[in-house]
């Protein structure tokens, strides 16, 4: 009972007339004679009672038009539904990010992208980045936005740069420094300072002790958070200043100055990755609305 055979079953059934059937068929009367007999003998029923001037179906018949035409809705909607996840019209979506670096765009994106691909089902996890790397491993996230990927692993994943963020100093506005657009970093060298916790973002933490000592010192670290808005949170209440990402900014960050580093040009690129062996159709379709977006990310993330 295949697909071909069914179609000529409903069409008689409809018609019923096996030459009308064969007409819309496009094909000849005897072919649609044997498919409606292969079909008969393999059910050992009979389907249709004709004699040269009528074809009136059996009631066996008329169980199989109504099995035969739900086949066949559900042979279409396979079709499609394949079509359409072949396209990243449908299907899910897990996608991690840092919410400092992301804050500021990821809402748009994500209604940009789902406006044209309602039917995928999106979720945001918000992470650090040793988290979206374990996240990585076990198959739980298809899409991150994060720093650069520790080397040993980074020719595992597909890379794009979204933006290249900055250093920038932050002082509570209760600071001396506090109305400063810039400053050299050897005059925080009296400083407490605040630097992100270094399990969570090894590169900037190391980056930034790398900076201190070119400008002379090293930094007296009084305070480690996991979590960048503590970082600014603490920044704020006057318990030290801190070196970190510009678009940590765009946090809740009353009572807290940015102050532009004088002659530190160190680049951080927030990028887009995903692993290479993920042939998902959804992500490609993401990545594309991504891109789409990376020059108005970069004018909106310039400090």
């Amino acid at each position: 009972m295949d697909i071909k055979t069914l179609k000529s079953f409903i069409t008689v059934a409809k018609h019923k007339s096996f030459s009308e059937a064969a007409r819309e068929l496009h094909t000849v009367q005897p072919a649609i004679s044997r498919h409606i007999s292969a079909l008969e003998a393999e059910l050992g029923v009979r389907l249709f009672n004709r004699n040269s001037r009528d074809v009136v179906i059996t009631p066996a018949g008329e169980q199989l038009l109504t099995d035969a035409s739900a086949i066949l809705t559900l042979t279409d909607k396979a079709k499609s539904q394949v079509k359409r996840a072949h396209s990243g019209k449908v299907g899910t979506l897990n996608i991690a990010h840092l919410s400092s670096a992301c804050l500021s765009f990821m809402a748009t994106l994500i209604r940009t992208y789902k406006s044209q691909f309602p039917e995928v089902h999106v979720s945001l996890f918000e992470m650090t980045a040793t988290e979206q790397i374990e996240a990585f491993k076990q198959d739980k996230i298809d899409i991150a936005f994060s720093r650069p990927l520790p080397t040993p692993i980074a020719d595992e994943f597909i890379r794009h740069d979204i933006y290249i963020d900055k250093f920038v100093a932050l002082v509570s506005q209760s600071h001396a420094l506090a109305g400063a657009k810039q400053v050299e970093l050897a005059k925080l060298k009296t400083e407490q300072f605040i630097i992100f916790n270094r399990d969570e973002a090894l590169g900037l933490f190391d980056e930034t002790i790398i900076l201190c000592k070119q400008a002379g010192f090293s930094p007296d670290i009084i305070s480690q958070p996991k979590h960048m808005q503590t970082l600014v949170t603490e920044v704020a209440a006057g318990l030290g200043v801190a070196i970190a990402p510009f678009c940590v900014s765009k946090l809740y960050s009353r009572g807290c100055h940015f102050i532009a580093l004088e002659n530190v040009d160190t680049q951080i690129p927030l990028q887009i990755q995903f692993k290479q062996n993920n042939p998902s159709a959804t992500v490609n379709a993401f990545l594309n609305v991504a891109l789409a977006a990376k020059s108005e990310i970069q004018r909106s993330m310039t400090i």
